[in-house]
């Protein structure tokens, strides 16, 4: 078969009307040493059914894109490529073929056309078309971070990965993480390359729970975080990169890739230890027991414990992993004379027992059984280990000692005298019964209804009974308890805060929900629970962010809050504040009791979203305009923009003149001053603040406030960005003197003459009424006037 490299290919079916000849449309983006597919189709032609196509490369263009060298000896080297097979033509249908090109190179771009004889009875449509190939170097870089070759069983597994590639024409990229089992290869998470993430079918539930998390960097580092890893997710982790370009016909065209092995990774599984607090114990009937169990494990932080005791192999009281204690009673439903038991977490991995009142019944050997579980998302536990301790031999003796449980309850103290030597036929003991208060144990209430006594009985027996009253000091234990981890803006923090009291019967719980930004920061309360189980949110909380906040009660004494899209302005320590009350009888008011402080646990997430900026500048007008441009490459977006002012440069009493929310709504500050604001949203990222009628008292510095709000990546959720302040503009309003001057002027001549004729009025008035001599007498007029002698 003679083939020339114009004229490659024929096909078409027959039809009626305008021949049409259909190339895929451009320009096709495809990269060197990739191969490459050109499909040429015939439509709507008279005929025979199978049609002669001619591919040709237009050499004229074809020259543009290459060295004259090139284009001298093009046709040499197309008949040599086609000979070793690099270039070939396939008739995939009657009107239909495809040229492909195994390995493309820089020299193979230009425009290529397709071209058909006409077969038909009336020449009529196109018979030729064209579309260009663009050919680009291969400068896409995997370039991904060794993870840590082992980690303990429900640690976090970080890969990261970078993929980058010289932008010189419109490609997009994806990244893609997958594990390899032996020769198997499961996908993880691909992220791209229209910024849409698809999970792999294993992994898509525990993506949707938050156990797989995408943390997209800068610069091309994108992140894929695994949480509670396990030991079936061991393997080798792999990072592959892709490049791809979007033709006109809205097809995503994979151009070229690349996969790199980022390493080996090992989990440890859980091995965990236990370890009674002694090996053996004596005690007398009522008496209380107290067993701890120490827990140790590599990876402690991460587990989830079940701890049960368990009594001659009997399961006495177990602490769910959710801190709930749950009391296991007798096969019949009853725990008999056994005494009442109760289960408390003291610290990181120590666990209490405590039993009181203890009778003969409570005697054996008691064990700690530990199971561990790890978190897979969505309610899903997987437990790695299970383990019990060595047994502790509990014995109770026949003396017994009544000891109070709660405020006010009797007691029943025994004293045995044993050894009594040289006491004569007949003769009597003296005993003495004392009480003394234990310092720090009571409050000022218990304190005054405390008291010091000695009560004296001589008794024919070596055994003495006496009833007493006593008070001991009630006390709460609270233990705060991380349920979920807010490591990203826009998730969700949840703890959990357990109750243990000691002297206090059965009581009602008033929880209230602190923080503080530091440790020596101003106290904020967040959200109360009453006794009776009201919730009220504190004055620290914003409004717009309640239906985020829930406190609820878990259990008998659990109580746990959530916090939903969290942002930076949440960060800091969270503790529980929880006050037990008591009531002496059904429909009475609650009395406190006591109360207590959890341990602090902090939000401390580091913000990885996007960069913002800001800038202020005013504009000349007919009145006053200061403009806030905030900068950022995202659509995405949403700003709060607060506007202040300070009469003095530099000064720091500062006053809000309007704010406008991401919502959109402009709140105004009421102002001393006879001007008006208003705010102005130019366009995405520019807001304008307008003076109008400004005055004297406008006179000052002004600068904006910026606080963004982005949707998050990894979470889906809009989320806070830092807050942004932007330069001070100094305003100088100068009064306006030669306007007042004209003024003045023009008023003069009608005012002056008013006023003059005014002062003669009021002179002539003054004159008559006010300096008239009223003892003047007339002068005769019929006599010479008379010598007025000294």
């Amino acid at each position: 078969m003679t083939f020339n490299f114009k004229n490659i290919f024929s096909v078409l079916q027959g039809g009626c009307s305008a021949r049409v000849v259909t190339v895929p449309p451009g320009p096709l983006i495809r990269v060197e040493g990739q191969p490459v597919s050109i499909r040429c189709d015939v439509k709507e032609y008279t005929g025979p059914n199978e049609q002669v196509i001619l591919p040709t490369r237009i050499s004229d263009d074809a020259c543009r894109f290459s060295t004259s060298s090139v284009c001298a000896t093009d046709h040499h080297i197309q008949y040599k490529r086609v000979a070793s097979g690099d270039i070939s033509v396939v008739r995939l249908q009657d009107n239909e073929v495809e040229l492909k090109i195994a390995e493309v190179k820089s020299q193979d771009a230009g425009f290529y056309e397709c071209q058909t004889p006409s077969t038909d009875y009336v020449i009529s449509g196109n018979y030729a078309a064209k579309v260009q190939l663009t050919v680009i170097s291969n400068t896409l870089k995997v370039s991904p971070k060794t993870p840590p070759p082992v980690i303990p069983e429900g640690s976090d597994l970080t890969l990261s990965c970078n993929v980058t590639r010289e932008l010189v024409h419109p490609t997009y990229l994806s990244v893609t993480w997958s594990v390899k089992k032996g020769t198997a290869s499961e996908e993880i998470l691909t992220f791209g390359p229209q910024g849409d993430v698809v999970t792999g079918p294993r992994f898509a539930r525990r993506y949707a729970d938050g156990g797989i998390r995408l943390v997209p960097g800068r610069n091309g580092l994108f992140e894929l975080v695994i949480s509670r890893m396990t030991t079936s997710d061991e393997g080798n982790y792999e990072c592959n990169g892709t490049e791809w370009t979007h033709e006109s016909g809205g097809q995503w065209i994979k151009i070229v890739e690349s996969t790199k092995e980022m390493g080996t990774v090992a989990v440890t599984p859980t091995t965990t230890s236990s370890s009674p607090s002694s090996t053996s114990l004596v005690l007398t009937p009522g008496n209380s027991l107290t067993l701890m169990c120490y827990v140790a494990a590599d990876n402690l932080p991460a587990l989830s414990l079940e701890v049960t005791w368990l009594a001659d192999g009997r399961e006495i009281i177990t602490m769910e992993r959710s801190g709930v204690v749950i009391t296991n009673t007798s096969s019949s439903g009853a725990q008999g004379k056994r005494g009442e038991a109760s289960l408390e977490r003291t610290g990181a991995g120590e666990y209490r027992l405590g039993v009181g009142k203890v009778s003969g019944e409570d005697g054996g050997e008691y064990t700690c059984r530990i199971r561990a579980f790890i978190e897979k998302g969505g309610r899903r536990w997987h437990m790695t280990t299970e383990k019990t301790s060595n047994p502790v031999a509990v014995k109770v003796s026949e003396i017994t000692q009544l000891n109070p449980q709660t405020t006010a309850e009797p007691t029943e103290l025994a004293c045995r005298v044993t050894n009594i030597t040289n006491l004569p036929p007949g003769g009597r003991l003296g005993i003495s019964w004392e009480h003394t208060s234990l310092p720090g144990m009571f409050d000022s209430t218990l304190l005054q209804r405390s008291f010091s006594y000695r009560i004296t009985r001589f008794l024919n027996c070596s055994d003495l009974r006496q009833r007493v009253l006593v008070f001991p000091g009630p006390t709460v234990n609270v233990v705060a308890k991380r349920i979920r981890e807010a490591s990203v803006g826009g998730s969700t923090f949840e703890m959990s805060c357990s109750v243990s009291t000691t002297n206090i019967g059965e009581a009602g719980y008033s929880v209230l929900i602190q923080s503080q930004d530091s440790l020596e920061s101003t106290v904020r309360t967040i959200m109360t629970l009453s006794p009776d189980n009201v919730v009220q949110h504190g004055g620290a909380t914003d409004p717009n962010r309640r239906d985020n906040l829930v406190l609820t009660k878990s259990g008998p004494a659990e109580f746990r809050f959530r916090l939903a899209g969290v942002q930076l302005s949440d960060r800091g320590y969270y503790w529980c504040d929880i006050t037990a009350w008591t009531k002496q009888q059904p429909g009475q008011a609650w009395t406190k009791a006591s109360s207590s402080e959890s341990n602090k646990l902090q939000i401390n997430f580091q913000e990885n979203g996007p960069s913002f900026s800001i800038a202020i500048h005013s504009d000349d007008s007919t009145w006053l305009k200061f403009v806030c441009v905030c900068v950022s490459l995202l659509d995405e977006v949403a700003y709060e923009v607060k506007w202040f002012f300070t009469r003095l440069r530099g000064g720091h009493t500062l006053t809000q003149v309007a704010n406008v929310d991401r919502f959109g709504v402009v709140r105004k500050i009421n102002r001393n001053s006879s001007s008006d604001v208003t705010i102005e949203r130019s366009d995405t990222h520019t807001y304008l603040l307008n003076i109008f009628g400004t005055q004297d008292s406008d006179s000052g510095e002004y600068y904006c406030v910026v606080t963004p709000w982005y949707l998050s990546a990894s979470t889906g959720a809009w989320t806070e960005a830092g807050e942004l302040t932007s330069s001070r503009i100094f305003l100088t309003v100068k009064f306006a003197v030669l306007v007042t001057w004209c003024l003045f002027c023009f008023f003069e001549p009608c005012v002056f003459p008013g006023v003059g004729l005014f002062s003669l009025v009021l002179g002539l008035v003054c004159a008559q009424c006010c300096c008239r001599n009223t003892a003047h007498l007339p002068r005769s007029r019929n006599k010479l006037m008379d010598l007025e002698m000294d």
